[in-house]
């Protein structure tokens, strides 16, 4: 019988910038499933294969684990007693989970009155110091970088370059699923270091000069063994309200309701254009309204819920599978970053509210004979 599994540094470990040195403060974050939605081609009439890596099945429930546990790991191992973070949500339950794991202090800023109450409970039970700041997130990303140049502070958001190098794990796993790389991959875009990781992840799996080391392509040591012959092409879907690579600059004052990537000014700027660029893939926007259809279409239709940010590129894949940008016979993978349970509140607003009825057999046959298939 083998051991059972002990996350993604243990799994990856030739792949990651790792060490006998590097103590390994795991939850046992990714092996997430790839799952393959049969129904919502039906729905859109395409003969196409839609699969959802659902990161939400993390140990905290979004993508973030992937890129704590080796960022909260060289922490550690550097000596730091204390990490910091800005945050709308999931890093901020992320960091304050694998701090307590680690035995450190976690200090996370987040902006008054714009997190889902799912990850701010998240945070604070994991014993963190969470700090609202009357602004948003761009703001105390700012402040989170002054403070770490004065105070002894590890930040852990995606500026960390050890955050991107265990993220670019998940392109790892869906070639290991599939035996080699989608035709597109398509996830949702906020601070960009998650475009930005897949694409280090997929461009060191066929070999291509990697992300995280300076050593030339012949010697590097992630890039001997090859796990695919090609790459996708890379697919970002932004809220309208908040696409700074739509408008071809950075957005003061970014507004949606998918509060995971509400963030007018991404730090992975440039990696993010990379990724588009190199892979001749592209950026998109959609709607608010268009997001909450996605994730409601999705969760009805196939049995996921994940959050609106999630949904992003559900609506995004959907819209251009209409318009004929994604052809026919095409695979298509999207990352769903976080879980549904992150955000209740703007799931029940969208959904049909329960029905009120007296405790009697013959009340509750009556709702149920209007809502079974005529």
């Amino acid at each position: 019988m083998t051991g059972h599994y002990t996350g993604l540094i243990n799994r990856y470990r030739a792949r990651l910038p790792v060490s006998e040195a590097t103590p390994v403060i795991t939850l046992n974050e990714g092996d997430t499933p790839l799952v393959e939605f049969f129904n919502l081609p039906k729905l859109l009439r395409k003969k196409v294969r839609i699969l959802g890596k659902f990161e939400g099945l993390n140990p905290t429930g979004s993508f973030k684990d992937r890129g704590m546990t080796m960022a909260v790991s060289k922490a550690v191992e550097s000596g730091s007693q204390a990490i910091i973070c800005a945050s709308t949500g999931n890093t901020s339950a992320s960091a304050a989970a694998y701090a307590a794991r680690a035995g450190i202090r976690c200090f996370v800023l987040i902006p008054e009155g714009k997190i889902a109450l799912g990850k701010l409970s998240q945070a604070m039970m994991h014993g963190s110091v969470v700090i609202q700041i009357r602004g948003n997130f761009d703001d105390g990303m700012r402040l989170v970088q002054e403070l770490a140049e004065t105070m002894p502070l590890d930040i852990v958001n995606s500026i960390n370059p050890f955050r991107l190098q265990g993220q670019k794990t998940i392109a790892f796993e869906v070639l290991q699923a599939l035996g080699d790389a989608p035709d597109y991959h398509a996830l949702p875009v906020g601070n960009a270091g998650n475009i930005s990781a897949h694409w280090i992840g997929y461009s060191e799996a066929v070999g291509k000069r990697c992300g995280s080391c300076n050593q030339c392509e012949n010697d590097c040591p992630h890039l001997r063994d090859k796990l695919a012959t090609r790459r996708p092409i890379m697919i970002g879907y932004q809220a309208s309200g908040a696409a700074p690579f739509m408008r071809g600059h950075m957005v003061d004052e970014p507004e949606t309701v998918a509060t995971a990537i509400r963030i007018g000014h991404p730090v992975s700027w440039d990696m993010a254009w990379a990724a588009k660029n190199e892979s001749g893939g592209w950026f998109d926007e959609r709607t608010d309204e268009e997001i909450l259809h996605a994730q409601k279409l999705l969760a009805e239709s196939e049995g996921i819920f994940c959050e609106p940010a999630s949904a992003a590129s559900i609506a995004g894949v959907c819209k251009d599978l209409e318009r004929g940008l994604i052809g026919d016979g095409s695979t298509i993978v999207c990352t769903l970053t976080g879980h549904g349970l992150k955000d209740p509140d703007t799931a029940i607003e969208q959904s049909t509210k329960p029905v009120v009825v007296d405790a009697k057999r013959g009340a509750i046959e009556s709702v149920i004979a209007q809502h079974l298939p005529q």
